[in-house]
């Protein structure tokens, strides 16, 4: 005793405390007290410090045991409506409330059994300091209880949902936001929620999930869906607008064109012309669908376009850049005149090319020659027979020969890789054909080195000019466009720019009001700083590589498709690399982890394994070295 006295403390007799520590409520016997803390010991044994300040109640009873059961209970017993009712608009203490809640003064338990009432309900109590409150004002405590109904049943519609995802059924709520769960979700919905917590439970993805409960029972249509939901999100289709106008009033030539399209194309770009001149010169006309003539820019079709930048392709469909109806005013259909931005070339008989002249004018389409009528005809075996079969027969030649002393002026005579394969797809009723066609036919070629000489040209000469437009450019490897003219590399021209697709691409369209502009010695639609022109550029760029990447995907789903169609229990491929391989008979390229020590060229034949359609995967197992001599 000496010993603690000397230590400045003193006794009290049993005596038990009711305090908050880091906003929770504790009760403790006291040890000892020193005035500004004192020490306690907790119900289960634990001694700690407390400090004086922190002190809202003392008593003597009940034993601090119990204090806090009871008290508890004397909190559960208050009715917060009515306790919210007694306490007016003004700030007050916990134990003036408990004096006028119970009519008396009150004992330890029931100032306590307050206490806990009020700190339990911070939407009725907003906390003002230590053991002081304010009621919430009416408005504000109505907002949170219907908050808190509304997560209430939140919470029913949650378990709701993984209750019925749990038992392979699709909630009737998901239907309303289907595409929303599969493509982009809103994390914090409660459908998500529950489609996360239910593809936890059964260790499947969300999408995975959804496609067993029977939400997705197309998947062409989850590949197609995804993309339109992401970049076309108001639909594939056009809205209403008013009639693009045509020009009548432009010069007619006095050439017949033709164009050489596949047998699907609507959007016919180009045609070609081709007529004697005297001295045995040739006069070559390309011919281009001249839509700028009727889009003008801001107008609502061009900001459609502008929108969309370029006609989508995917095996079995197409989403176009323009309507139908600005396609048919102006594309190149076999019996119509159409007007046409039109470059000619004078050719001697040595195929230089002596003169050029570019015209705004009026074409007559004598006819559309496509691909599937004329590839039986115009071949490389056709070709070395000196005949080929077609009313444009001999013209057809002469392009052929003009066209391989153009790809050699270009690329010189090195070998070129006309052994790469494309593909066609066809698909009907969702039964898929496809077909492969060695690129480099005298078709490709012709059309090819048509373009190119007419880009080129006219990019020359818009650079000449000094007038911008959106080039190609191509040095260090990579395609940019830019609005400054440079040499493209791997076409091995001076300048080049898209002017040849302008129903298909809007760079074309934008290239087109260019040369019109210039054609016509107008100021340029667009300058080089021009930000709607810097901004259809960077726009199109992107727009052009999601697209492509469409193509692609759209491309792989349909080549699994063909494999599970024809039932194909093994492939034939070739070894690009390491265990990387290209199937022959489809545009598929992967990895096969099972191939090992085949060198690049080799052909391997190859176990199918699961597909996914989903997922878009299929497993490839080495099976056998088809060719010794490529493989090790």
């Amino acid at each position: 005793m000496r010993d603690e006295l000397a230590r400045g403390l003193r006794f009290i007799p049993l005596m038990n405390v009711f305090y908050e520590e880091n906003g929770e409520f504790k009760v403790g016997a006291v040890l000892a007290d020193n005035d500004t803390s004192l020490q306690v010991e907790a119900p289960h044994g634990k001694r700690s410090k407390v400090k004086a300040a922190a002190v809202l109640l003392r008593f003597e009873a009940p034993a601090h045991t119990v204090f806090m059961n009871e008290a508890q209970a004397q909190a559960d017993a208050i009715d917060v409506d009515f306790l919210w009712q007694c306490c007016g608009a003004d700030e007050f203490s916990y134990e003036g409330l408990a004096r006028e809640y119970y009519g008396h003064a009150p004992d330890a338990l029931e100032s306590a059994g307050v206490l806990m009432r009020l700190h339990g309900a911070p939407m009725y109590f907003y906390k003002k300091g230590r053991g002081r409150y304010r009621a919430a004002p009416e408005e504000s405590l109505n907002a949170a209880l219907a908050s808190v109904e509304r997560k209430r049943l939140q919470a029913l519609a949650k378990a709701a949902y993984v209750d019925d995802l749990t038992a392979g059924r699709v909630p009737v709520a998901f239907q309303q936001v289907l595409e929303q769960l599969l493509y982009k979700p809103d994390r914090n919905s409660i459908e998500w929620k529950a489609l996360e917590e239910a593809s936890v439970a059964a260790k499947l993805s969300p999408v995975r999930l959804l496609e067993q409960c029977g939400a997705l029972t197309d998947t062409h249509a989850y590949h197609l869906n995804r993309f339109l939901f992401e970049h076309f999100p108001r639909g594939a289709g056009f809205p209403d607008l008013p009639a693009v106008t045509v020009p009548d009033d432009l010069p007619l030539a006095e050439v017949q064109a033709y164009s050489i399209d596949d047998a699907e194309t609507t959007e016919i770009d180009d045609a070609y012309s081709l007529q004697d001149l005297p001295g045995g010169i040739r006069r070559l006309g390309v011919h281009i669908a001249a839509p700028a003539l009727g889009l003008t820019p801001g107008t609502p079709l061009d900001a459609l376009a502008r929108e969309r930048l370029s006609t989508v392709y995917f095996p079995g469909g197409k989403i176009t850049m323009l309507p139908d109806a600005a396609v048919a005013a102006y594309t190149l259909a076999a019996g119509r005149v159409c007007p046409a931005l039109s470059i000619y070339f004078d050719i001697a008989q040595d195929f230089s090319i002596l003169a050029h002249e570019s015209r705004v004018e009026r074409i007559h389409i004598a006819d559309n020659l496509r691909h599937d009528a004329l590839e039986p005809v115009f071949n490389a075996a056709a070709l070395s027979n000196g005949v080929v079969d077609h009313a444009q027969g001999m013209a057809l030649a002469w392009l052929w020969q003009f066209s391989g002393y153009r790809l050699v002026a270009r690329k010189g005579d090195g070998p070129r890789n006309e052994d790469r394969p494309e593909f066609a797809f066809r698909i009907d009723d969702g039964r898929v054909s496809i077909s492969r066609r060695q690129r480099g036919t005298p078709i490709d070629q012709v059309v090819a080195e048509l373009m190119i000489l007419a880009n080129s040209t006219w990019a020359g000469e818009l650079h000449t000019a000094g007038r911008s437009a959106l080039y190609r450019v191509q040095n260090g490897g990579k395609v940019r466009t830019s609005t400054a003219a440079g040499p493209h590399d791997g076409l091995g021209v001076a300048q080049y720019m898209w002017a040849s697709s302008p129903l298909r691409r809007y760079a074309d369209l934008v290239n087109q009001r260019q040369l019109i502009a210039w054609m016509r010695g107008e100021p340029p639609a667009y300058d080089a700083q021009d930000t709607a022109l810097l901004a259809a550029m960077r726009d199109f760029e992107a727009a052009y590589d999601i697209y492509g990447e469409f193509q692609r995907t759209m491309e792989r789903y349909w080549s699994l498709r063909w494999l599970l169609q024809e039932q194909k229990t093994t492939v034939v491929a070739t070894v690009l690399r390491e265990n990387l391989v290209r199937l022959e008979s489809l545009p598929v390229t992967q990895r096969v982890p099972s191939l090992t020590g085949a060198t690049p060229g080799a052909r391997v034949e190859l176990a199918v394994g699961a597909v996914d359609l989903l997922e878009l995967t299929v497993h490839l197992d080495f099976k056998t070295l088809l060719d010794p001599a490529s493989g090790q």
